[in-house]
């Protein structure tokens, strides 16, 4: 089995190929992966951060079965000055649309931080002209655009979206396109999940 964590860079698509011609995948960080390891969740286009792969369908499983809770923590940056009242109606769950229908966010936390002091650098910057705000956002599952959907939900939208962690395994220091290979105990025992 295999397994690496990357820091996705901002407009890469997490997956190895697309028919799209203008679109940066995954293969295209310069690293040669295993033809059979894929991600492990996802990051949409505009995000960035934390992506795990692998080819262990047990961790795949474990990780995104909502059953199991496991953490996901997210930077946003938000349009506008975030309020408490925001913050507390994020972590009580909000409604969001889903392809389903109505959706109720699962509790969460939410707070406000100081912007990153050693934020990479991104193509298409925030202007800082802008009046904006940064949180730390811990869910516990991953609906589509939930991230997003959640911040437009209250007043506040993202525009700005870095994953930095899933359970213990962090970013820390990686930069931008950056990938490491880990050991399977080491993953399994940072994403808190027994081995069978």
């Amino acid at each position: 089995m295999n397994y690496y964590i990357i820091n996705k860079p901002y407009k890469v698509i997490s997956q190895f190929t697309t028919t799209h011609l203008n679109k940066k995948c995954l293969d295209s960080l310069g690293f040669q992966f295993p033809k059979n390891v894929y991600p492990v969740g996802r990051l949409d286009e505009n995000s960035e951060g934390l992506l795990i792969l692998t080819n262990d369908k047990n961790l795949n499983y474990k990780l995104l079965n909502p059953e199991f809770n496991h953490k996901r923590i997210y930077l946003c940056q938000l349009q506008g000055i975030i309020t408490n009242e925001a913050l507390k109606e994020m972590e009580s769950g909000i409604s969001i649309a889903l392809d389903t229908g109505a959706y109720i966010t699962k509790p969460c936390k939410a707070k406000k931080v100081k912007k990153p002091e050693r934020l990479p650098p991104r193509d298409h910057p925030v202007s800082e002209s802008l009046p904006t705000s940064w949180i730390e956002l811990t869910l516990t599952e991953g609906k589509y655009h939930q991230v997003r959907k959640m911040a437009a939900g209250v007043g506040f939208p993202c525009i700005r979206l870095i994953r930095i962690a899933i359970e213990d395994i962090r970013l820390e220091n990686m930069q931008p396109g950056d990938v490491r290979e880990l050991k399977r105990d080491a993953v399994y025992k940072r994403l808190n999940i027994a081995i069978e």
